[in-house]
C-alpha cells in the first residue's frame, strides 16, 4: 500500500479526524486481548469519546476479558468500514471499571438484551485509551481496484491501493 505516514508526535488533524469518523461510523469492532493460551477476539460495540480521546464499552463482569485486560491492558481494536473500504487498526491500553454512571452515560438500547439496565451488578465498563491508529484507505470502488491490478499485471508495478497511514493518536 502506498504513502505510509509515521508520525511520533501529535496526529494530523485530518488523519485524527477520518479515524474518530470511522469509529464512530463502524460501531462494533473487534476487540483482541492476550489470553493464556494467545490472543482471543470477539466483538463489542464501541462508544466513542472524541473529546476525551477514549473508546467505552459496557461489558460484562462474567466474561474472561477482565481477567485478560488484568494480566495485560494491551488491547488492538479492528474496525472495518465497508463502503468506504476503510481498514482501521488501534493498539491501545485498556481497563475494566465499575462505574453504573458512567454506563448509564453510554447505555444504548441494544445493550437491553443482555442486561437488565446499567444499574445492573454483572454490568462493567471497559475503557480504552488509543495509542496508535494504523488506517488503510482503499480506493473508492470496485472499479478503481479492479483497474490498479489490471494495471499492475500489465505493467509490473504494484498497484495503488489506497493509503496507509500510521500515527500516534492523542491520549
Amino acid at each position: 500500500m502506498a504513502g505510509a505516514l509515521s508520525c511520533m508526535t501529535q496526529p494530523d488533524d485530518g488523519d485524527s479526524t477520518r479515524i474518530w469518523d470511522i469509529i464512530e461510523k463502524v460501531g462494533v469492532c473487534m476487540l483482541t486481548t492476550r489470553a493464556s493460551r494467545g490472543l482471543r477476539a470477539r466483538p463489542v460495540e464501541a462508544r466513542p469519546d472524541r473529546t476525551s480521546g477514549l473508546i467505552w464499552f459496557v461489558t460484562d463482569v462474567r466474561g474472561t476479558k477482565d481477567d485478560e485486560i488484568e494480566a495485560n491492558a494491551d488491547v488492538g481494536l479492528t474496525f472495518i468500514h465497508h463502503a468506504d473500504k476503510a481498514y482501521l487498526s488501534i493498539t491501545g491500553r485498556a481497563a475494566v471499571i465499575e462505574d453504573h454512571a458512567r454506563a448509564a452515560a453510554i447505555w444504548a438500547n441494544t445493550d437491553d438484551v443482555w442486561w437488565s439496565g446499567p444499574d445492573d451488578p454483572n454490568v462493567r465498563v471497559l475503557r480504552v485509551a488509543p495509542q496508535l491508529a494504523e488506517l488503510w484507505d482503499g480506493p473508492s470502488s470496485t472499479v478503481v481496484a479492479a483497474y490498479e491490478f489490471a494495471k499492475a499485471r500489465l505493467t509490473g508495478a504494484p498497484p495503488d491501493l489506497g493509503e496507509n497511514r500510521k500515527q500516534t493518536v492523542r491520549l
